[in-house]
C-alpha cells in the first residue's frame, strides 16, 4: 500500500501516481527525507505501465512504492483522458537536480550506484562540482551480481547518504531498490535510468525542442534504434488507454 499520505494521486490501473508538480514532489520528498523513514520513488512511465499490466511481481513492486512521479509524456496524458490530471510531468532526470539544488540547503549526502565506472566517476565528480553543498558520500558501477549485493548494500549503509539514485537497467533497478529497501536504510531511493550518462557527458539528453513537444522518447529512439522493442510498448499504452477509457481507474 502506497505511504503518500497528503500527497493527492490518480489511479491508473490500479497504481497511485502522484498529481504532485515538481515544486510540490521536491517539497513532499525534502519532509519525507527529513523523516528519516526509507522511501522508494518510481519515476513511472508508460513502458514500467505495460510491464506492470503482464508481470504481476513488477506490478506489486509499483504499489509497494511509497511515491510513484508521472514522469512519462503518456502517463500525463493517460491522467488527462480519465479527468484527474496531474499539475505536470516530473521527469527522474529533473527531480534529480531538483533534489540536489535543495540538497545544499541542508547539506545532504548522496550516494551515486550504477552505470559503468567510467561513466559514475565522471557523474560524481561533475555533480559534486555543480552543487558542491551536498556530499557525494558514495559511488560505485551497477556491474555486480547477486552474490555481491550484501557488499554492496554494506557500502551503501556505511556512507550512511540521505538519498541513493540507482542507474542500472530498467528491469533491474526497481526490483533491486524494492528488495533491499529495508536493508538499506535511505530515507529516499530512486531509479534514474540514464541520468548518469547524461551527467557524465557520454550522452546528450534531448534539445529543448523535443522536450517542449513531449517527444525526447522520439529523440531517445532516434539516437538509439536499438531501443525500439522497448519502445513498441508506447503505442501499445496509448491503444490501450484509448480503447480502456473509463475503466483505467479500476485495477
Amino acid at each position: 500500500m502506497n505511504q503518500t499520505g497528503q500527497v493527492p494521486t490518480v489511479s491508473l490501473y490500479g497504481l497511485s501516481i502522484s498529481r504532485l508538480g515538481m515544486s510540490d514532489t521536491v517539497q513532499y520528498l525534502t519532509q519525507v527525507i527529513n523523516s528519516r523513514q526509507p522511501h522508494q520513488v518510481i519515476t513511472a512511465n508508460p513502458i514500467m505501465v505495460m510491464k506492470a499490466l503482464e508481470e504481476p511481481a513488477y506490478m506489486q513492486i509499483m504499489k509497494n512504492a511509497e511515491l510513484l512521479v508521472p514522469d512519462g509524456t503518456g502517463v500525463v496524458w493517460a491522467a488527462d483522458k480519465i479527468g484527474t490530471p496531474v499539475q505536470e510531468r516530473v521527469a527522474g532526470f529533473d527531480l534529480l537536480h531538483e533534489l540536489m539544488k535543495v540538497g545544499e540547503s541542508y547539506q545532504w549526502k548522496v550516494y551515486l550506484l550504477g552505470s559503468t565506472p567510467e561513466v559514475i566517476q565522471a557523474a560524481a565528480e561533475r555533480l559534486h562540482l555543480q552543487y558542491p553543498g551536498v556530499t557525494i558520500s558514495g559511488y560505485r558501477d551497477g556491474y555486480f551480481s547477486a552474490d555481491q549485493d550484501a557488499e554492496v548494500i554494506a557500502g551503501i549503509r556505511e556512507a550512511a547518504p540521505d538519498l541513493l539514485f540507482v542507474a542500472r537497467s530498467a528491469d533491474t533497478q526497481e526490483p533491486w531498490i524494492a528488495q533491499y529497501k529495508d536493508q538499506l536504510q535511505v530515507p529516499l531511493m530512486m531509479g534514474v535510468g540514464g541520468s548518469f550518462d547524461v551527467i557524465s557527458g557520454k550522452t546528450k539528453r534531448a534539445p529543448i525542442m523535443f522536450q517542449k513537444m513531449r517527444a525526447e522518447w522520439l529523440y531517445r529512439l532516434m539516437s538509439e534504434p536499438t531501443r525500439y522493442k522497448r519502445m513498441l510498448a508506447l503505442p501499445q499504452f496509448a491503444v490501450k488507454v484509448m480503447r480502456d477509457k473509463g475503466n483505467m481507474t479500476k485495477p
